[in-house]
């Protein structure tokens, strides 16, 4: 299955949660928003949120610094 993730296409193998994707992209531990097909996701939806052929995932997550 392909989807596309902040604007690249990424193949994944089925069935993929938006944890287990974060988990892949090694970003569990951080802070971050995602929107799958323009609606944003809630963090307590994450692990039962599955990923289809075509969608379309923008992640964004909060770096620190001054």
């Amino acid at each position: 299955m392909n989807v596309i993730l902040n604007g690249e296409t990424l193949t994944l193998q089925e069935p993929c949660t938006i944890a287990d994707l974060l988990d892949r992209q090694q970003l569990t531990q951080r802070r971050v928003a995602v929107e799958r097909n323009g609606d944003i996701v809630p963090r307590s939806l994450h692990a039962s949120t599955l990923l289809h052929d075509g969608d379309a995932i923008e992640i964004v997550h909060a770096l620190g610094g001054g």
